[in-house]
């Protein structure tokens, strides 16, 4: 009986792994933006840096870089929610949260002051 439970513990522990991993496998890449959305006032200067600017880089192994807002140096992300949430710190540990939608060839990026489109590279 006991190893009955364990194995398909396991198997319930391995599809979750697997569906957290296809999403993180779709998300290394390098992106591009190609839309952004403002919720808030955005001066019309600030969208443009943002759309001539934006990209992001990311790594299997955590590591984000590219221009949102700011310059991303050396940042770290984070999914959960099977990809439905993402985290992207800043070199300096700022957290900036975001409800993501991610395809093979789309990445959504949506938080409280814009929702921001992004395509691969």
């Amino acid at each position: 009986m006991k190893k009955s439970v364990f194995f398909i513990c396991g198997i319930a522990l391995a599809i979750l792994l697997v569906t957290c991993n296809t999403k993180r496998n779709d998300l290394v890449n390098s992106w591009k933006i190609n839309e952004v959305e403002a919720k808030k006032p955005l001066s019309d200067s600030a969208k443009n840096e943002i759309l001539a600017k934006g990209t992001l880089t990311f790594t299997k192994d955590g590591r984000v870089s590219g221009f949102l807002e700011s310059e991303i140096g050396e940042g770290s992300y984070a999914l959960t929610k099977k990809g439905k949430n993402l985290v992207i710190k800043d070199e300096n540990g700022t957290p900036y949260p975001f409800e993501s939608n991610i395809t093979e060839d789309q990445l959504i990026l949506d938080s409280k002051d814009m929702k921001m489109t992004f395509v691969k590279k």
